[in-house]
């Protein structure tokens, strides 16, 4: 299979353009979402049934025990739901999935991982697909996206402990942005020829005369959120690859499209909510320099095609996509890592190894070019506050990012978010690597067997889901590491991100001086590139070393 370069810069400049041009009027739309204050018929319903009280704001306290106790509630629920499947409509002949494999599912979707322990097509039906892990899609992702609102309202707001209401927002962000959207893309799938039904699907094969019967469903609806929430669990094992969920090469552009649409517009809303438009436009820039540097070094890795393992298997090929050719699954493999979503229309294990550490480098840096719905803005927003952190000591001065000073206490919540990943990573990694009977579920040989552990616990530990598929982690043991890399991984950086922004809300207003770095501008985006590279490359490098770095170096 030869790497149509052409093709690949035609798809990466329509991407280019479209996202900009979608930027400002979908960024604008975000912002008066959640800076709006009437609510709608349906919404005041929703309410008065859960018995919240829209108009009561909350401490970040009560905020994070919101998160914390919504997320509990549905992990239990999606557990046990999956547990007694025989008993539900829709599930067929199918009985109740595994305790560790529901245990891994539930956390892993209720976290917006999305890591797929089981074979859809025998382990879950149409009700476990379409209102438990679909219903989680949406709700995962309105999680990530509140989180960024209430450390962007934490910036902006002055002299309060308040940062808005978690059941509103949550509900706004369900029903006036999710739904809409995800509604809109599932025409577009279904016209583009994405499988929609209730049953099997009998197809024929004109050349052989051979009937098969291919497990059916509401797959485009699901394929929508799927990764328009940057969740990225396939309705069928292949993920994106498989021929229901992506028929075209334009569905598959599609969905690249769908995954990066709102991480990208969330940085012109936050520009919109804090009164500093520039602010936006250069957390965009910084966005899509990381994507784009991303997507140019994983074609050209997949171009070259280097590593032993290519080389053994005569070129591109296994694992590829054989109806696109392998420029689209360059593009897909760089933004599905970029975004945390976890889909997939390549097996990332038959990536070149240059190319696979590339996928790996991009969950390491936190996932924030453009990241995922919400929790790509908010981890960039924490590298700028590192990063003013640092140019305030150069210039020996309090470092201060948008009139709030950043101290000893906001510097310590910084430091603590950006370190919870690595740890998690690394350690879980170390300690697989020791154990002989969990190396024993990746069965390659030499380096691509570290990398395999090294790309799991990256995977989990950033929610991103995505894998390479030699290593089975279905069992006791990785179930319940993975589980644990998502729920940290997950639930940390937000306890951090809140504990933050409830800080920086009570804090009064600076003037700006002479003397005040401006976090804006060419100057300042280079420092905040440059501060997201480097922390990547000293946490990570001796481990990228002993793995994808290795073997794309073995002759």
């Amino acid at each position: 299979m030869t790497f149509n370069t052409p093709s690949f810069l035609i798809q990466v400049a329509a991407l280019i353009a479209v996202l900009a041009a979608l930027h400002k009027p979908l960024g604008a739309y975000l912002a008066r979402v959640f800076e709006g204050k009437a609510s709608t018929r349906p919404e005041r319903l929703f309410y008065r049934l859960a018995g919240v009280d829209a108009d009561t704001e909350q401490t970040w306290p009560v905020y994070l025990r919101s998160v914390l106790a919504f997320s509990a509630v549905s992990i239990l629920a999606v557990f046990l739901l999956q547990r007694f499947q025989g008993l539900l409509p829709g599930s067929g002949e199918l009985s109740g999935v595994d305790p560790w494999v529901a245990m891994n599912t539930a956390i892993s979707f209720v976290t917006n991982t999305n890591w797929q322990t089981y074979v859809p097509e025998t382990t879950v039906g149409i009700f476990v697909q379409m209102l438990l892990l679909a219903v989680q899609n949406f709700l995962s992702a309105a999680v990530g996206i509140v989180v960024a609102v209430a450390l962007i309202r934490g910036i902006a707001r002055t002299r309060t402990d308040r940062l808005g209401n978690f059941w509103v927002d949550l509900t706004r962000s369900s029903f006036r942005v999710l739904l809409p959207l995800a509604g809109l893309a599932a025409v577009v799938m279904v016209l583009g020829g994405v499988v929609q039904n209730f049953g099997p699907t009998e197809v024929t094969n004109s050349a052989t005369g051979v009937t098969q019967v291919i497990p059916g469903g509401p797959v485009a609806s699901q394929e929508a959120i799927k990764v328009l929430g940057t969740n990225g669990g396939g309705y069928f094992n292949a993920n994106s690859a498989h021929p229901f969920e992506n028929p075209s090469v334009f569905i598959s552009l599609f969905q690249v499209f769908l995954l990066l649409l709102i991480p990208s517009a969330l940085p012109y809303a936050y520009g919109r909510m804090v009164g500093d438009q520039k602010q936006g436009y250069t957390v965009a820039a910084v966005m899509g320099t990381l994507w784009l540097a991303s997507t140019a070094l994983t074609g050209w890795a997949v171009a070259s095609a280097q590593g032993t393992a290519t080389a053994a298997a005569g070129g591109l090929g296994e694992g590829f996509e054989q109806r696109f050719g392998a420029a689209p699954s360059a593009i897909f493999a760089a933004s599905t890592t970029l975004t945390s979503t976890g889909a997939v229309n390549v097996a990332h294990d038959s990536l070149p190894p240059l190319a696979g550490g590339v996928a790996m480098v991009n969950m390491m840096l936190g996932e924030v070019a453009p990241g995922g719905t919400g929790s790509g803005l908010y981890g960039l927003l924490i590298l700028s506050v590192i990063s003013v952190f640092i140019a305030g000591l150069m210039v020996g001065r309090t470092p201060e990012y948008l009139g709030k000073k950043i101290g000893p206490k906001e510097m310590k919540l910084a430091a603590m978010y950006i370190l919870v990943t690595p740890v998690l990573v690394l350690a879980l990694a170390g300690i697989t690597v020791l154990l002989p009977d969990a190396m024993a579920n990746a069965p390659a040989a030499g380096p691509h067997q570290f990398s395999e552990v090294l790309y799991a616990f990256t995977s989990g530990a950033n929610n991103n889901g995505s894998a390479f598929g030699g290593i089975t982690s279905s069992g006791p043991y990785l179930s319940a590491m993975l589980g644990v890399a998502m729920l940290l991984g997950r639930f940390l950086p937000i306890v951090l991100v809140l504990a933050l922004a409830g800080s920086l809300a009570r804090q009064a207003r600076i003037p700006a001086s002479a003397g005040t770095v401006p976090t804006y501008g060419p100057m300042f985006g280079s420092l905040l590139l440059g501060v997201t590279v480097i922390l990547t490359a000293l946490s990570y490098f001796p481990a990228l070393a002993l793995g994808p770095l290795a073997e794309g170096l073995l002759k």
